[in-house]
């Protein structure tokens, strides 16, 4: 994968842009967010998994998520999956 973000979650948030948090529950509906980290493992993200063909994945308590992985690196903020797979 090319460059990545990892933003820390505080308080149930993460800083999505410069300029706005968002609740890291939002990451789980985002198509940047491309790994999920949880008790120190890498895992899919909840909307990477619902684009992949297997989807075989477990599924992610977004409340328990340390770090998100993010692959927003114009700063465009949260756009949903449901434009994706819909």
């Amino acid at each position: 994968m090319s460059e990545v973000r990892r933003l820390l979650v505080a308080r149930g948030r993460v800083q999505c842009t410069p300029h706005a948090t968002v609740p890291v529950d939002r990451c789980g509906f985002c198509v940047h967010s491309a790994r999920v980290v949880v008790k120190g493992r890498e895992v899919p993200s909840p909307a990477r998994a619902y684009c992949s063909r297997c989807r075989d994945t477990s599924p992610v308590d977004m409340a328990k998520v340390e770090e998100i992985v993010c692959d927003d690196l114009s700063g465009e903020g949260f756009r949903s999956i449901a434009n994706i797979i819909s």
